[in-house]
C-alpha cells in the first residue's frame, strides 16, 4: 500500500474508452510513522519488513508508470483507497469528506505479523461510513495457503453480512524479499491460492477478492487455473486504464489506478456506482 511520503505517481497513461473526467490530486509528504516492531519471528522467518509491504508496494517496482494522466472511466466508478500500518491512524473524517466511499486495510501477512494500526484504520473507516474489508499481504513461501487464510481470519480478516464490511482480498503480487514467485513452481502457486481461497471460504462462507498485477499473474501462476467464477479481481494497473485482464477475468471489480493521490495510501475505483459496492459487502 502507499503512502504520500514515498516517490508520487510519476507515470498513468490516458485511458481507453473515456467519458467522465476526475483529477488526481496530491497530498503533500509527509514522514511516515515509525512502525512497532513486527511479531516475534524465527531466525529462519523470511519475513523482515511486513511494515513495508502493503497491496502495490511490489508493483511500481517492477511496472512503473510511464506519464501523468487525467482519468477519465467510461462507466461509473466509485472512489476508495487502501491503507496499511505505513499509513498510521488515518483522518477517515476528512478522507469521507473528500469522497471516499470504500476502503481496504491490511490486517496480516505470513502468520506472524499484524498491523499495529489496524484497529484505527478498519474501525475508524466504518465509523466515518465508509465499507471497509481487510486484506492479507500473501508470502507462499512460509506456510500453507490454509494456515495464512486461518490467521487472517483469526486476526481482523473475517467478514460479516452488516452491509459495511467487504470480503476479505488476498494481495498477490513480487515478493518483497527475494524470487518474484517466491521460488514456486506455477503448479504450486495455483495450489497455494486454491488453498487459501478454500479455506478462507470454508471459515467466512465468501470467496476471497484476488489482487494482483497481469504481468504476475501470467509469470508465477502461468495461467493454469481460472479463479474468475468466484473470486472478484482487484487489478493493479498504473498507466490510466485496467489494461488486460489477468487470465480468465472478463474485468475487474476494483482497480487500483495510482499509488498516491487525493487520499493517504493507494487510489482505488470500484467498478460501478455505490449500490455496487453494497452488493459486495452484502454477498
Amino acid at each position: 500500500m502507499a503512502s504520500n511520503n514515498r516517490l508520487p505517481l510519476t507515470a498513468l497513461a490516458v485511458a481507453a474508452l473515456t467519458c467522465v473526467t476526475v483529477t488526481l490530486g496530491t497530498l503533500p509528504a509527509s514522514a511516515a510513522p515509525a512502525d512497532p516492531a513486527p511479531a516475534t519471528e524465527a531466525a529462519a522467518n523470511p519475513v523482515t519488513h511486513p511494515e513495508r509491504d502493503w497491496m502495490g508496494s511490489q508493483v511500481a517496482k517492477h511496472e512503473p508508470a510511464t506519464g501523468n494522466v487525467t482519468i477519465t472511466p467510461l462507466v461509473a466508478q466509485t472512489r476508495g483507497l487502501d491503507v496499511s500500518s505505513w499509513q498510521g491512524n488515518v483522518n477517515w473524517a476528512s478522507v469521507a469528506a473528500n469522497g471516499a466511499r470504500f476502503a481496504y486495510v491490511k490486517a496480516t501477512e505470513s502468520t506472524n505479523y499484524t498491523n499495529p494500526y489496524f484497529s484505527q484504520q478498519y474501525t475508524g473507516s466504518y465509523n466515518a461510513g465508509l465499507i471497509r474489508g481487510a486484506y492479507h499481504f500473501a508470502t507462499p513461501n512460509t506456510s500453507s495457503g490454509a494456515a495464512q487464510a486461518d490467521y487472517f481470519v483469526n486476526h481482523g480478516g473475517g467478514w460479516s453480512k452488516d452491509g459495511k464490511t467487504l470480503p476479505g482480498l488476498l494481495d498477490m503480487e513480487w515478493n518483497p524479499y527475494g524470487a518474484a514467485c517466491y521460488g514456486l513452481s506455477a503448479s504450486a502457486m495455483v495450489n497455494w491460492i486454491t488453498a487459501f481461497s478454500n479455506q478462507y471460504h470454508a471459515r467466512t462462507s465468501r470467496w476471497p477478492v484476488i489482487y494482483t498485477a497481469t504481468s504476475w499473474w501470467s509469470q508465477c501462476t502461468g495461467n493454469l487455473r481460472s479463479f474468475a467464477a468466484n473470486n472478484p479481481l482487484m487489478i493493479a494497473n498504473y498507466n490510466g486504464s485496467p489494461g488486460p485482464m489477468p487470465y480468465n477475468w472478463g474485468y475487474q471489480t476494483i482497480w487500483q489506478y495510482a499509488d498516491s493521490g487525493t487520499f493517504p495510501g493507494d487510489q482505488d475505483y470500484f467498478n460501478g456506482d455505490f449500490s455496487r459496492v453494497q452488493a459486495l459487502a452484502n454477498g
